[in-house]
């Protein structure tokens, strides 16, 4: 049986579904892991808060580059909500496969990706219509990152944490939006 689910895990990083660009996506984030150098931007097309297209580009092991593929797969034609509230555990049950923690990072990677591609959307939409933000979205981004990596038993010294809090207040004080810093 494990060897079905590698078969499956190598079909998917040598054929990636859904890979290519989207001209005029909705949302766009550009992810990496920097303990091995994996990278992947996802693209979304967002209609009626629906995710009516997605699209990857990126290199990487195996593992990250067939998590982006069944994620893209996963999200296409269901409601941003539902997308957003996509959890580790959810990932994880589409690999099939058991990851090492040292692998967590790698496997995740797509789904962190595509939640700061949706809080970057959501961020930008609100300080285009000037609703002030108090950082407190970043922070549970943040708190449920750290949570992930805490449950699989992932060593993290939050640089990674503090460095998506330092980004996110820059790019809300280049937009002119106000914050508490709760986000640090």
């Amino acid at each position: 049986m494990d060897d079905l689910y590698r078969d499956y895990i190598l079909e998917h990083y040598r054929r990636p579904h859904n890979f290519g660009i989207l001209e005029d996506p909705d949302a766009r984030f550009e992810g990496a892991n920097p303990l091995c150098g994996d990278r992947i931007t996802m693209m979304l097309g967002i209609r009626d808060g629906v995710v009516s297209e997605v699209a990857f580009t990126g290199r990487g092991c195996a593992i990250s580059q067939a998590s982006a593929s069944l994620l893209t797969d996963e999200i296409k034609g269901k409601p941003v909500a539902e997308v957003a509230g996509l959890t580790a555990d959810d990932v994880l049950d589409l690999l099939g496969i058991e990851i090492s923690p040292a692998r967590l990072k790698c496997a995740l990677l797509s789904l962190d990706t595509v939640s700061h591609a949706l809080a970057e959307r959501t961020k930008g939409a609100e300080a285009a219509a000037g609703v002030p933000s108090d950082g407190a979205a970043t922070a549970a981004l943040a708190e449920r990152t750290k949570g992930a990596e805490a449950a699989a038993g992932v060593p993290s010294d939050g640089a990674a944490t503090a460095a998506l809090a330092e980004r996110t207040k820059g790019a809300e004080a280049a937009a002119g939006v106000p914050s508490d810093g709760a986000g640090a």
